[in-house]
């Protein structure tokens, strides 16, 4: 029989504040990551006080907020009422301590749980908060949650408002790098639903005029526009939406509040079924759904009294009211759809009829594609009942809820060796393995035929559940796994393209990473260095004191499962695949993948030299 352990008055423990912030940090923040990946804990500090920033401009009171984003050190400053003196401290280490509870100060608000500037403290090194109001300030400072400094009200001539500055603890975000690519894009949005407002980031400024229309034109250039992108507001709500030419799933960026919902919620789905049932009507005609939003590319921002989000994180809507008194979130979002686009529609003929062709042309391709389809799905069933090319992870094997999976990766790996490595080191809970045969399908000019005549494309496309767009994204990181080699490097190429052919959103919205693995290992008798260069070698041999064993990985196979596990565990490194802002998805593919050209010609002279040293190391 099993001893009983003891269960006293001694075995129960109160934590504080930030006790409780730093154990659980991913209750507060989601993951944690090292800010390869936008939803990374990093850019949630940074999102958390700029919300604060952009309440206050909501409100009413200043223009302009600067974000200044140096090394590992983040600096914001707002021009708004700046806080309460007396209440600066408690507003940054008191727990459901703001301002925001008082709906008439904040009546449209996104943070509501008084947790955000609390959890930036927590998970600080160092955080510096300065109010500046009435002609006086007051400053404190804080370590790790810790108040170090806790300067008197002076009198100050500075403009009033807020100016948090703070570093990530490097012990929590181990060796986090701070992209600037994903930084930016928050940025873009912030100003995208706030016209008049804004935002100055490491000098450069950013502001819109069109709202939610700039947004889609900058992710659809107008040539891939099937019709103009159509843009209608009302009170509380504003919608912008096109379809693409060449973009095969829908698409939406959903707002609340200027809070991103990248994971939707009540009213993106209120948004899809208004826009089927607005059409449909318009056009007097059945059509099917999926004919309706294929390629869409939508954007819809709504404002709610006290919004319930599903995590505090945000990423999710749960709320069904707009607010005390006033109608449903679906009643709402169908009333404004169904006046506001059926009256642009018969405005604006050329868009409608447009519009109409690329349903029906979607109608004759789904048609069309049936049969296929239709075999490719039991194909793939049959292929992952009897085989081993995808090893599941238990995220999935255990159906866990989809807030459960941010943490879950799939690997894509070359050959059974490498797979092998990898399967056998992977975290079983939420890491998966999804085989290759060989090289992929240059699919680049291809029809999305392609994906289910080709075996490989149809095995991963229904290991992703990524067949009628990203909602259903079975894993939030999809890691690239191939040798450091000429022909490891092809295979990556070849994915890239096809991801960015048939899904470009699963890179748009930064799913889609390249693993880092060690080139040399370096070792001594006492010590082992893994090293990721020809630097990196270099400074480990000066560290050995023995005379050193240099091994050179030539291939993920020759990693032995004991040391991969170190090389995609807490300290694994992922490269984004990120699109070139100033290039469009079709320029890039033409550009890498189509016709050579005397251009590519010699881009490849130009880059050969890289390629060389690669190998020759």
């Amino acid at each position: 029989m099993a001893k009983t352990t003891q269960y006293t008055e001694e075995n129960i423990r109160s934590l504080d504040w930030k006790e409780h912030i730093r154990m659980r940090p991913g209750m507060y923040i989601g993951k944690l990551g090292d800010g390869s990946s936008p939803d990374d804990g990093i850019y949630i500090l940074i999102k958390e006080v700029l919300d604060n920033a952009i309440d206050e401009f909501v409100m009413g009171a200043g223009k302009t907020i600067e974000l200044n984003v140096k090394d590992d050190e983040v600096s914001i400053r707002d021009y708004g009422r700046g806080i309460p003196l007396g209440k600066v401290v408690d507003v940054v280490s008191k727990m459901n301590t703001g301002g925001k509870y008082d709906s008439r100060a904040f009546k449209k608000a996104v943070g509501l749980n008084g947790v955000g500037t609390k959890a930036v403290n927590a998970l600080s090194s160092s955080f510096i908060v300065q109010s500046i109001r009435d002609n006086k300030t007051k400053l404190a400072a804080f370590e790790f949650g810790n108040l170090v400094e806790d300067q008197p009200i002076t009198d100050s001539g500075l403009r009033k408002g807020t100016k948090v500055v703070f570093r990530p603890d490097n012990e929590i975000f181990k060796k986090y790098k701070f992209r600037s690519e994903y930084i930016e894009r928050m940025v873009k949005n912030y100003v995208f639903l706030n016209r008049g407002l804004s935002i100055v980031f490491n000098g450069e400024k950013y502001s819109s005029d069109k709202g939610l229309a700039d947004l889609l034109a900058e992710e659809i250039a107008e040539e891939q526009r099937q019709y103009p992108i159509i843009h209608l507001e009302d009170t509380d709500i504003e919608l912008a939406l096109t379809h693409s030419k060449t973009q095969y799933s829908e698409s939406y960026y959903s707002f609340v509040n200027g809070q991103h919902t990248t994971q939707g919620g009540t009213h993106q789905n209120a948004f899809r079924e208004s826009f089927i049932k607005t059409i449909r009507e318009f056009y007097g005609k059945n059509f099917e759904a999926t004919d309706i939003r294929k390629s869409v590319v939508a954007a819809i921002s709504i404002k709610v009294m006290e919004p319930v989000f599903e995590s505090q994180t945000k990423t999710k809507l749960g709320s069904t009211e707009m607010g005390e008194g006033l109608p449903s979130i679906r009643v709402f979002i169908n009333d404004f759809i169904k006046t506001k686009l059926d009256n642009y529609l018969h405005k604006n003929t050329e868009t409608a009829e447009a519009l109409q062709r690329k349903i029906m042309q979607a109608e004759r391709e789904r048609k069309d594609m049936a049969g296929i389809r239709k075999l490719a799905k039991e194909r793939a069933k049959k292929v992952s009942l009897h085989n081993k090319k995808l090893r599941d992870c238990r995220v999935h094997l255990n159906n866990m809820k989809k807030e459960e999976r941010l943490n879950s990766t799939l690997f894509i790996t070359e050959g059974d060796s490498a797979s092998g490595s990898i399967t056998k080191s992977r975290n079983v809970n939420t890491q998966a393995v999804f085989s290759l045969r060989g090289k992929p399908l240059n699919s680049y000019g291809k029809t999305k035929k392609i994906v289910y005549e080709n075996e490989e494309f149809n095995l991963l496309q229904a290991a992703l559940d990524i067949e009628d767009g990203i909602e259903n994204l079975r894993y939030n990181n999809i890691v690239i796994a191939t040798d450091a080699d000429v022909d490891g490097m092809h295979i990556r190429l070849l994915l890239i393209t096809f991801f960015l052919q048939f899904f470009p959103e699963l890179i748009k919205e930064g799913h889609l990473f390249i693993l880092e693995t060690p080139l040399f290992r370096v070792r001594d008798k006492k010590d082992t260095y893994y090293c990721y260069s020809e630097t990196e070698k270099k400074q480990a041999i000066k560290k050995l004191k023995g005379k050193p064993e240099i091994t050179r990985f030539k291939g993920l196979g020759e990693i032995s499962p004991d040391e991969f596990k170190y090389f995609i565990g807490e300290d694994m490194r992922l490269d984004p695949v990120m699109l070139d802002k100033n290039m469009s998805v079709d320029d890039m593919l033409a550009y890498y993948m189509g016709k050579n050209t005397p251009e590519r010609q010699q881009f490849i002279i130009e880059n050969l030299k890289v390629e060389m040293d690669l190998v020759e190391e």
